[in-house]
């Protein structure tokens, strides 16, 4: 999996988010995979940052019921596909963007190989729900880290 969005594992200012203190583009990355396991079905995207002074980290993406012939993400995702909410109660994709100061955060941008055509899952499913309902159908996954701090 890669992204020509991240470049030395950092995002460009058109990834960033537009809140919370950030003026970025808050661009969905744009993703490209190969690879895919034998028996997928369906593909999940998720952006997950576990340095967030959350207590549990913060759920930046998700994209589920994205079809087994896609092979990359751009900024408007294929038919099919539900583009879940955030951690921020937002749907769609939420920037990076760490507090002033903080330590500089990890993302973990993920693309899962599912064994099911659909997670029949609604958009407005919490992040946590979606995550444990994938969990059960993963059967492979490509991962990069991206950094961010300010």
């Amino acid at each position: 999996m890669s992204s020509p969005d991240l470049v030395n594992g950092l995002f460009s200012a058109a990834n960033w988010a537009n809140s919370f203190g950030c003026d970025g583009g808050n661009q969905p990355l744009r993703l490209d995979w190969r690879g895919v396991p034998a028996g997928t079905k369906s593909f999940a995207v998720t952006m997950f940052d576990p340095d967030a002074p959350t207590g549990s980290g913060f759920w930046h993406w998700l994209v589920w019921d994205v079809p087994a012939t896609t092979t990359g993400l751009s900024q408007t995702p294929p038919t099919g596909a539900v583009v879940g909410v955030n951690a921020a109660g937002a749907q769609g994709y939420l920037g990076p963007c760490p507090p002033v100061g903080d330590r500089t955060h990890r993302y973990r941008i993920t693309v899962y190989a599912l064994d099911t055509p659909s997670l029949a899952l609604p958009a407005a499913t919490p992040p946590t729900v979606t995550a444990f309902t994938m969990g059960g159908h993963i059967i492979g996954y490509a991962q990069t880290t991206a950094l961010a701090a300010r």
